[in-house]
This record gives structure tokens, sequence and C-alpha cells, in this order.
């Protein structure tokens, strides 16, 4: 496995709420994005993974991992919930959570929130997350389309978060991995400021090396980086 990221704070805000992931060792990678007034979101993403590393680290090979993986942030969401509700000034906080599993050339996701995975397979682009927002649940019933949902003006409004309610329901889903496969997750920051279309011709055309993370993170620069924006880019070999 070769892993490639990057996070940045971007052009507009003064801090980086994004948190991301390594452990390669145990086969597990995650992204966060944290919200909430002055600092609290970046207390929540790091202590979503923080909480995923330690749980991670503590797993002693369950034989149902979907179930042990959705734990690890339904508990980080109970330690995030509860530590808002003790403190005024992290009131509200919460975050996104985007986490890959790989064991044996079983992989498994697990997600809360709306950043993304994606798998590149045999030169076609496959979201594997469906959005925890308030646009993505319009599209997914048909009322808007995937265009509309690019422009709508609450497209920043989350159905779901860690943290922000006393309980959640994480999405998992798992498949088989092959060599060549090439798994990418992202926060918002990358996925709105980057089309599905603009990330598969990057990725059919591109070494999928660090020029290609760093056109990557370029071209959002370029385009103003509203937002903190990470990547995480992992290539089965």
């Amino acid at each position: 496995m070769r892993v490639l990221s990057f996070s940045e704070v971007g052009c507009i805000r003064r801090q980086n709420e994004d948190r991301v992931l390594s452990m390669p060792e145990y086969g597990v990678w995650a992204v966060a994005d944290g919200m909430g007034g002055e600092q609290a979101g970046e207390v929540a993403a790091q202590m979503a993974l923080d909480y995923l590393r330690e749980q991670t680290a503590r797993r002693c090979g369950e034989a149902n991992a979907a179930q042990w993986f959705a734990e690890a942030l339904s508990g980080a969401n109970r330690e995030i919930y509860t530590l808002a509700g003790q403190d005024a000034d992290k009131r509200g906080m919460g975050t996104t959570v985007t986490a890959l599993f790989i064991e044996d050339r079983q992989a498994l996701i697990a997600h809360v929130g709306d950043s993304r995975a994606y798998l590149w397979r045999n030169q076609v682009l496959s979201q594997l997350t469906k959005d925890h927002s308030l646009v993505g649940e319009l599209v997914r019933r048909g009322q808007i389309t995937e265009d509309e949902a690019d422009v709508h003006p609450q497209k920043n409004i989350l159905t779901q978060a860690v943290g922000t309610m006393p309980e959640i329901e994480v999405d998992t889903s798992r498949w088989l991995v092959q060599a060549g496969d090439v798994l990418f997750l992202c926060t918002d920051g990358v996925s709105n400021m980057v089309s599905d279309a603009e990330l598969s011709e990057r990725l059919r055309s591109s070494e999928l090396n660090e020029d290609f993370m760093q056109a990557l993170k370029e071209l959002i620069f370029q385009r103003g980086a509203k937002d903190n924006f990470t990547a995480l880019l992992c290539v089965v070999e």
C-alpha cells in the first residue's frame, strides 16, 4: 500500500480544523473535518481520530470488523457530545469522519458527515460514501440534480456529524480490493473545489505520486481554497 496525503488551512480560514489519521501498521486511515466556534472544530476532529487510533490499537481481531469500526465512531461521538455538553466554549462542536480499514484484501469504510471516500478501479471513479447533508438527501430523493446541489445555498448543512447528537448512525460498506485499486478520501474543501469529472481525468492522466497530490493542491489554491482541505490517496499494490 502506498499512501500520500495533504492537509491545508486554505486561503480564508485562520486555522485548520481538518485532521488526518494514518496507521499503516493496522491498515487504518481516516480524514475528519471539524466544526464549531473558536477552536472547537479542531478539538472535535482530533478527539474523533484519537479515539479511533486508541480503539484500533486495542482491537484483538474480532470477527465482525464492520461492527467494531462503526462502534469506534459511535464511541467517539459519545465522548465529543459529552464534552460539548460540559464546556460552553465547545457547545455544538462536531466533526465528519470518513475512515478506511484494509485487512487481508478486505476493505471497509465507516462514515459520518460529508467527507467522502472514492474508489478508482479500471478507469472508473465511484463514490463509496453518501453525503449526510441536506442537499445530499434532496439529490437522493430526486428533488434536485447534482448540478443544482453544487450551487445550493444550504449545501453545507449536515444532517449528521460525530459529536452533535447523543447517538449517530454510522454508514459502513465493505468489498474486496484488487491490485491497482486507488482509494481517495477527502474533506469537502476538496470535493467542493474539484468535481468528480475533474478528479477522474486527473487520476486517468497522471502518475499517482507526490506530483499528483501537489498539482491537486495547487488547483484548489488557484480556485480560492475557501475552506480547509484535506486528501488522502491509498494505492493498492
